[in-house]
């Protein structure tokens, strides 16, 4: 009996023994600890090993890809709101929209009730070397139909695009006829600027999209043009211009500025402090100058209208822009996508930096232009409120805040009446883009009467038959109560008309020629230019 009890207390610790022993067996057996040895390594931070566990051991099947995207994602939440990765299936149309080109065949479409339109083609292009016209429906692009199956103008594109010399088939309808082209791809330019036209005596206009590879040559392009047609004052539309490549912003800041002035300065905490001066000779350092600006104006746009009004070089007009100051460098990644990363902030001439706080995160940040809405800012000019309260000065002595964007010389409020419900909802619906484009399809020849954007801007108008047809439209497409517009509207909607069939013949030149003629802030500015 007392063998029997002694076994009782000593069998447990056996046992315990036992399972202890081959519990360090098994963690010493290969396949165990030894089998681990690849996931584990002392030069890894503990976030690549933790991916490197999911994707072996996770219960699941796991896209590793998708992992590492929202972890990297989640790090950089934590930064600024500039600090970005950009997925490998992204970074082509990134890289192209920056560095002036593309490679396809030379077209500008856009999406209407599945049916994928063609608004203009690019002269010399090789869409328009196979005779490709605007107006021109496309049907199906090698075998893919894209007309009535949900297309997207994206979709589209990723079709039309592919390497230089390579052949794509596309099938077009104009009119009632189906026309087959097999169209070899070339290198297409992504222009930025805009337009560039003389809208009133001596007064030229030019309007920059975005600061690309390219936007300096197209930029004294545009100056050699217009001086050729009488220029003495310039007006440089940078609205809703997001920026680019600071160098385009400081080569065209270079030709409006005289001597060895300084541009802006840029220093982080790992990027040395870097200056840029003018260095040259500029083709319009003298004349008078005025800079349109607005909430959508950020980054290398602020740098040109942030250079041009600290050294009181000219007139900034417009409402207050976004508020980035800080300098991103672009990182190629092993998977083919890419970091942009903040390095450095910029400082414009009087010693300011414009970047808005994003000390509230990103959701904040990103709500600020619809605050500034709701604060009555883009009505008023003293709803504006500069977060930074140091002074800072300009060349002639003005007092100018940094902290939140450029504020202009001259405040212009956003154009309420172009926005009354009934108008807003023609816009949403999109009544006036599907409009215009059916009709310009329907009645090339008589379009095709018109030589130049000035011309069509002269001699075209929009007919009561024509503005009945469009109010038909718009009754069909369930917009009630366009049949009793107001006249004030009709003036809206009709300069719109006129302005997007500009656009169908004349691309984004024709577009704001029209736009442009009932403008407050070009208005303004021809006024200040031509009586200062």
């Amino acid at each position: 009996m007392a063998n029997n009890r002694k076994l009782q207390v000593f069998l447990p610790l056996l046992m315990a023994g036992v399972l202890a022993l081959g519990m360090y067996l098994g963690h010493k057996m290969p396949g165990s600890q030894n089998g681990n040895m690849g996931l584990f390594n002392r030069n890894q931070t503990p976030l690549q090993e933790v991916i490197n566990l999911l994707k072996a051991k996770y219960v699941d099947t796991l896209q590793a890809a998708d992992l590492q995207q929202e972890a990297i994602e989640g790090i950089l939440s934590h930064l600024d709101p500039h600090s970005v990765y950009i997925p490998p299936a992204n970074l082509a149309d990134v890289n192209d929209n920056l560095e002036g080109n593309t490679q396809g065949i030379g077209v500008e479409i856009n999406v209407i009730a599945d049916t994928v339109n063609i608004v203009s083609v690019l002269t010399g292009s090789p869409a328009d070397k196979m005779a490709v016209r605007s107006g021109d429906r496309i049907i199906k692009v090698n075998d893919s139909t894209v007309a009535g199956n949900g297309i997207t103008v994206e979709g589209i594109r990723k079709l039309l695009r592919g390497p230089e010399e390579s052949k794509v088939k596309v099938t077009v309808l104009r009119g009632q006829k189906l026309l087959d082209m097999q169209i070899t791809r070339g290198i297409i330019p992504l222009y930025s600027v805009d337009a560039a036209y003389m809208t009133a005596p001596g007064v030229g206009y030019i309007k920059i999209s975005k600061f690309s590879a390219t936007t300096y040559k197209e930029f004294m392009d545009a100056i050699t043009k217009l001086k050729g047609q009488g220029l003495k004052d310039l007006i440089i539309d940078l609205r809703q211009n997001p920026g680019g490549y600071l160098e385009a912003a400081t080569n065209i800041a270079d030709e409006l500025l005289s001597d060895n002035k300084l541009i802006l300065y840029s220093k982080g905490s790992n990027y040395p402090k870097a200056e840029y001066k003018c260095n040259k000779p500029g083709v319009f350092e003298d004349g008078p100058l005025a800079i349109l600006t607005d909430e959508g104006s950020a980054s290398a746009s602020e740098i040109l209208a942030g250079a041009i009004q600290d050294w009181d070089r000219g007139t900034v007009i417009g409402r207050r822009t976004f508020g980035k100051g800080l300098v991103q460098e672009q990182y190629g990644l092993s998977n083919g996508g890419a970091l942009r990363l903040t390095i450095a902030r910029y400082y414009i001439p009087s010693g300011r930096c414009i970047q808005k706080s994003y000390t509230n995160g990103r959701a904040a940040y990103d709500e600020d232009i619809l605050n500034r809405y709701n604060h009555g800012e883009l009505l008023n000019k003293d709803s504006i409120k500069p977060t930074d309260t140091v002074p800072y000065h300009t060349a002639k002595g003005r007092t100018v805040y940094g902290g939140g964007g450029i504020t202009p010389d001259i405040f212009i409020p956003i154009d309420t009446s172009r926005f009354t419900p009934l108008v807003t909802k023609l816009y949403i619906r999109d009544v006036m883009n599907q409009f215009t484009a059916r009709y310009y399809s329907a009645h090339l020849p008589e379009f095709a009467n018109y030589h130049n954007a000035e011309d069509f801007n002269k001699r075209f108008q929009i007919s009561d038959a024509l503005f009945s047809e469009l109010k038909a439209f718009a009754v069909a497409d369930s917009v009630p109560g366009v049949q009793d517009i107001r006249e004030s509207e009709a003036v809206v909607v009709k300069q719109r008309m006129k302005a997007l069939f500009a656009k169908q013949l004349f691309r984004n030149e024709g577009y704001l020629l029209i736009n442009n003629a009932n403008d407050a802030m070009v208005h303004k500015a021809i006024e200040v230019l031509q009586h200062p």
